[in-house]
């Protein structure tokens, strides 16, 4: 009788540990690229942990945002010297939402601002490229409240938004527009830069927005 009962809890094992294999297979995959306001600086749930929750178990939703960096090259930090980068290459994920350009607006990186087209169009092919084709957004940066540590509002509305644009177009990939939601809602930052709870739940449900009108990319 006990070898019996070993047999079936052996085979209820078996079949919970090849369920969750498959599950795990077949989840979208979801990668975040960004700086301090992906990585949720200061914040208890980040916009990606908000973004899960809204997704559902369907999907797993990674961050890989890295304070500080920049999208540009030849910035202070820039996002391309990040092991975080690479691990999102090797991920391999299905959809990858990159929200960048905050920290080139100040004057030691945006000095270089010829090369930002250029270099977020390499970044977006790099992913792009990937065995798993995944579909990439790119985000505007959510407005600058309060110019501090160099990052400017005048060279983030006037100057980056329409460099993403054009890089939307030279890669064709779609927008997810950031910055409109939170024109005038200031209480929604605590520094006037980076977001509150209630701004992460904002940034997800924008995202999870463009997610779902797309609906794309199917389960493997």
């Amino acid at each position: 009788m006990s070898r019996i009962l070993s047999v079936v809890v052996l085979s209820i094992v078996l079949f919970l540990f090849y369920t969750s294999v498959a599950y795990a297979q077949s989840a979208i995959k979801v990668a975040c690229i960004g700086n301090s306001i992906t990585e949720g600086y200061g914040l208890e749930t980040t916009y990606p942990q908000a973004l899960q929750q809204l997704l559902g178990a369907q999907y797993e939703v990674r961050n890989f945002g890295v304070s500080g960096r920049t999208l540009l090259k030849k910035g202070d930090y820039p996002y391309w010297n990040e092991a975080k980068y690479q691990e999102a290459l090797a991920w391999n994920p299905d959809i990858v939402v990159i929200k960048l350009g905050t920290n080139d607006s100040k004057p030691q990186n945006w000095q270089y601002s010829k090369d930002f087209v250029k270099d977020y169009v390499q970044l977006v092919k790099s992913f792009k490229k990937l065995p798993s084709k995944p579909k990439v957004y790119i985000s505007y940066p959510i407005p600058v409240f309060e110019d501090k540590w160099g990052i400017t509002e005048e060279v983030v509305k006037n100057e980056i938004l329409p460099a993403i644009r054009k890089v939307a177009r030279r890669t064709r990939v779609e927008t997810i527009d950031l910055y409109t939601p939170f024109v005038g809602k200031a209480a929604l930052t605590y520094d006037g830069v980076h977001p509150t709870k209630e701004g992460a739940a904002l940034l997800a449900s924008e995202i999870y927005k463009a997610l779902q009108s797309a609906k794309t990319v199917s389960i493997r």
